[in-house]
């Protein structure tokens, strides 16, 4: 029996904090099996934040030292975390860290997450395996999603097809006999960006939005924006949500009525994807899964089941599959899917940085 222990840590576009868990996977009857053991959200400052949100302005002096600034909070947040919880660090095989996006432009050959690997990997004294998705976008993917090889891994006897509602959205799920997965919408990412403004963190449960009236004229323009049309492989940046979707959702004032119309938007689009593709069943996770309205709507379009499960695995799913793209590059197996991504080949990615 083939047996690792990984620290996964995941930092998504929403910036509610870095993710962080410890599992253990077992191969066992030639399936992969896993333990959460100990999970943990460590918010950053309002510093940082300030600093990662300005990030894609920065010269390129200052996007180095905000890396190394990362790599350095991320390796304290480890430390911390396996103090805290007794962790043996030598049991540990790794540490695989998604760090933070700035750009993601596929269409011009790049993708940069920064959170320095090699700093993590000597604050911590834990070999790193970082950077998954830059191999997959240089044979021509969309280095996203990643996380479907991990949904089928390890959740596959839950539901035909996963979404997660993080600051995108995205699904994944099996057509002819292969993977295949990609952004549908934008997710938390608007729906927070519009509650800030109104001095909260995140819209809880949906409350402001079901306050508010839809605004159709913006509903139908949000609905019409050319990537609906596109078909997968496909996947969604920020700078997708500056240049195309921001705009659009300037023409009305009101921010529960903006918060009303993008949730029927979201949800509209969501159960789309999952009913042209007559899929029984979805298990969401991410933090959109805990947005109750947003539910509700959903199942307003969408007819199959939904499964929402166990909290932790709803706030920590991806940090345990980066965590399990870590196994399997340390198995030297592909991790990242050409029928998901669009590459020509499967690769495996990642950096590994020796402690």
């Amino acid at each position: 029996m083939k047996s690792y222990q990984l620290i996964g840590l995941m930092s998504g576009t929403s910036l509610d904090g870095l993710d962080i868990v410890c599992c253990k996977f077992d191969f066992i009857a030639d399936k992969w099996d896993f333990e959460l053991q100990k999970f943990e959200t460590i918010s950053y400052s309002k510093e940082l934040v300030e600093k990662i949100k300005s990030a894609t302005t920065f010269s390129s002096l200052n996007l180095f030292l905000l890396d190394k600034e990362l790599g350095e909070f991320y390796a304290n947040c480890v430390n911390y975390f396996i103090e805290k919880n007794k962790i043996d660090k030598a049991k540990i095989a790794a540490i695989a860290s998604h760090g933070q996006t700035i750009f993601h432009q596929p269409d011009k050959g790049i993708t940069v997450q920064i959170g320095c690997g090699a700093t993590l990997a000597a604050k911590t004294g834990i070999t790193v395996i970082n950077d998954f998705r830059k191999k997959d976008v240089i044979f021509g993917g969309q280095g996203a999603p990643l996380v479907p090889i991990g949904d089928f891994s390890l959740f596959s006897d839950k539901a035909e097809s996963f979404l997660n509602v993080g600051g995108f959205t995205n699904i994944s799920f099996k057509k002819d006999g292969k993977i295949v997965a990609y952004d549908i919408s934008p997710g938390n990412l608007p729906l927070n960006k519009l509650a800030n403004s109104k001095g909260l963190d995140y819209d809880k449960n949906g409350e402001l939005a079901k306050n508010g009236e839809i605004n159709f004229f913006l509903l139908d323009l949000l609905n019409e924006l050319d990537f609906y049309k596109n078909e997968g492989p496909k996947s969604l940046g920020t700078e997708w949500l500056e240049q195309n979707f921001y705009p659009l959702v300037k023409f009305d004032r009101e921010i529960e009525n903006n918060l009303r119309t993008l949730i029927e938007h979201i949800s509209y689009q969501i159960a789309a994807v999952l009913n042209q593709e007559n899929l029984k069943s979805v298990l969401i996770s991410g933090g959109g899964a805990l947005n109750g309205f947003l539910i509700e709507r959903l199942k307003n379009y969408y007819k199959g089941q939904i499964v929402i499960p166990k909290k932790e695995i709803i706030e920590f799913k991806e940090a345990l599959i980066f965590a399990f793209l870590g196994v399997l590059f340390l198995e030297n197996k592909p991790n990242c899917l050409s029928s998901v991504t669009g590459a020509s080949r499967d690769v495996v990615g990642g950096v590994l940085h020796l402690s």
